[in-house]
């Protein structure tokens, strides 16, 4: 089976047509105010026109109130939702959309005991671990911390690049990889040479 692929912190509709062109199946838009890569529901809206079927639209979010999530999926067309803060299984299960789990990943992190907590996420999003940051650090942790069987399907994150995606997904066997700043001219604006080049090389396995 392929891995599959999200590109996340899409800001603009020319950088989500170039990622399903390249073969994205997913592209993440980023409600979280103090991200580089945060867009506006109006924003979200015009990008969300232009997808066309059978490209999943993630929204992420960060501790984020359930009123502004609930307006959000009210208005912009989202099939997944991603959690990267501090949110609780019931917390993510309440707004009746499948949602993936974003866990940022130190050596003491117990990932079968997430998975075990985080029992009706659709994937755990294995991410970077920094201190203050809640993601899209452009950092890659320690993929031996990963068990080798978890009884969620595995997103891998976290400073993932064309140089780098082969190795991952030799090691890892990921369900699916997801890359924001890797495939970046500068934050929150994609590169479109980059993009090929990255989706090249996760076909090439």
């Amino acid at each position: 089976m392929r891995v599959r692929v999200k590109i996340c912190g899409i800001t603009r509709v020319e950088d989500a047509l170039n990622a399903v062109a390249q073969g994205a199946d997913a592209i993440g838009l980023v409600f979280y105010g103090p991200s580089p890569r945060h867009v506006s529901i109006s924003k979200a809206i015009e990008i969300v026109n232009q997808v066309p079927a059978f490209v999943s639209v993630v929204g992420l979010f960060v501790n984020a109130e359930a009123s502004f999530i609930n307006e959000v999926i009210s208005k912009v067309r989202l099939d997944i939702l991603q959690f990267h803060g501090d949110e609780t299984p019931e917390e993510c299960a309440g707004f009746l959309r499948p949602f993936i789990k974003a866990i940022r990943v130190k050596p003491d992190t117990n990932l079968v005991q997430c998975a075990h907590e985080f029992s009706a996420a659709k994937a755990l999003l294995l991410d970077t671990y920094t201190e203050g940051v809640a993601g899209g650090t452009g950092h890659v942790f320690d993929w031996n911390l990963i068990p080798k069987v978890l009884t969620k399907p595995v997103i891998l994150a976290g400073g993932l690049t064309a140089d780098n995606v082969a190795q991952a997904i030799r090691q890892v066997s990921p369900y699916a990889v997801d890359v924001s700043g890797g495939v970046e001219r500068s934050k929150g604006i994609k590169d479109a040479v980059k993009m090929t080049a990255f989706m090249q090389q996760v076909y090439s396995h």
